[in-house]
């Protein structure tokens, strides 16, 4: 639950701000019916008799018609359309082309509908022609400022997002400086050790899986990314030292396809996620726990039957969310979760 609502609060920081559009069609609608208001003040001449006499309910009419188609198209060029930003480019760009038309010369035929009703003139053809010329050069004008609204959005979230991650940055090097561990000494510690217990099999085979996941995270530290056929030989000595405590309650298959191998994820990705399953999940004689992972499509697929834990669980409830936020700044891939038919999945974009 954490996790999707981070999702939609970083979701709804897309859009534009309505008082910003409203502000910019306000703008607009002003420019626009300011040659009628100095009309009705006898400030300038009325040039033509081809026209609708200038009137106040003619320049209020024109002028709230004017700000709603204005802040219309605002709202569907920079906010609206980005609902199925992830059509292909030219199905995405057709479709904003139909809809921008379609728009225009709806709202343009309501507006010679409603005109003669409200305001009790009527409006000659050369008028109306005159009026489709203006109202198209007005909706190519809105087309460009949505544009540019979109880009300094854009580029605010850049800035945003680079801040963040410099002070991630900042926290996890604190982290590293605080928990920070002679690695001489831990592998010397670790070679004694396995040195004291030589003749079981077992606790040499447990501290040498331990002493090769040490150094894969420390190998590792400094690279954000590492390839699946890495993290997959991590796992596998993750998983000895979780067997080792379980036994046959605990279970893993996995199903990579190999030309999958080179692609690249998160370091500790998939360790995290098998983790996360083992810390939530009830592991019993009665109820082994089972995980699978193998790939579909492009995606490699984490997934295990939901079995909550009947003690409490303690932990800071973020390492799905840290993961997502991860694997968005390196790959701009978000992760999927979903907990469909009591099972719980988590997919990984290799692209």
């Amino acid at each position: 639950m954490f996790f999707i609502n981070n999702t939609i609060t970083i979701l709804t920081t897309k859009f534009i701000k309505q008082n910003i559009l409203l502000g910019i069609a306000f703008i607009i609608s002003t420019l626009l019916t300011l040659p009628r208001i100095l009309i009705i003040f006898d400030i300038v001449d009325d040039l033509s008799t081809a026209f609708t006499s200038a009137s106040v309910k003619d320049i209020l009419f024109r002028f709230l018609w004017f700000t709603f188609f204005s802040w219309l198209l605002l709202e569907f060029n920079a906010n609206t359309k980005y609902f199925y930003s992830k059509f292909q480019s030219v199905l995405r760009g057709l479709t904003t082309i139909i809809i921008n038309i379609a728009l225009y010369f709806a709202l343009l035929h309501l507006f010679f509908f409603l005109y003669p009703r409200l305001v009790g003139e009527s409006m000659v053809s050369e008028e109306q022609g005159l009026t489709y010329f203006v109202y198209f050069i007005v909706a190519i004008i809105i087309i460009f400022v949505a544009r540019i609204l979109r880009y300094q959005l854009s580029l605010k979230e850049k800035l945003i997002e680079q801040e963040a991650l410099k002070q991630q940055s900042l926290q996890n090097e604190l982290m590293a400086l605080k928990n920070q561990v002679n690695p001489h000494f831990l592998f010397n510690s670790l070679n004694s050790l396995s040195a004291l217990v030589k003749q079981n099999k077992d606790a040499t085979n447990f501290i040498n899986k331990l002493s090769s996941m040490y150094r894969y995270i420390l190998q590792s530290s400094e690279r954000d990314l590492v390839s699946i056929e890495e993290e997959l030989e991590f796992l596998n000595s993750y998983i000895h030292l979780i067997k080792t405590r379980y036994r046959n309650r605990f279970n893993i298959t996995c199903n990579i396809h190999e030309k999958w191998l080179n692609k690249e994820v998160p370091v500790l990705a998939l360790q995290l996620l098998v983790e996360n399953a083992i810390k939530h999940n009830e592991i019993s004689e009665e109820n082994p726990l089972q995980v699978n992972i193998y790939s579909e499509d492009e995606f490699i697929i984490i997934e295990n039957e939901i079995r909550p834990r009947k003690s409490l669980v303690t932990g800071t409830g973020n390492g799905l969310s840290n993961l997502n936020k991860r694997y968005y700044a390196l790959k701009k891939k978000h992760i999927s979760i979903s907990n469909k038919n009591n099972t719980f999945k988590v997919k990984l974009s290799l692209n």
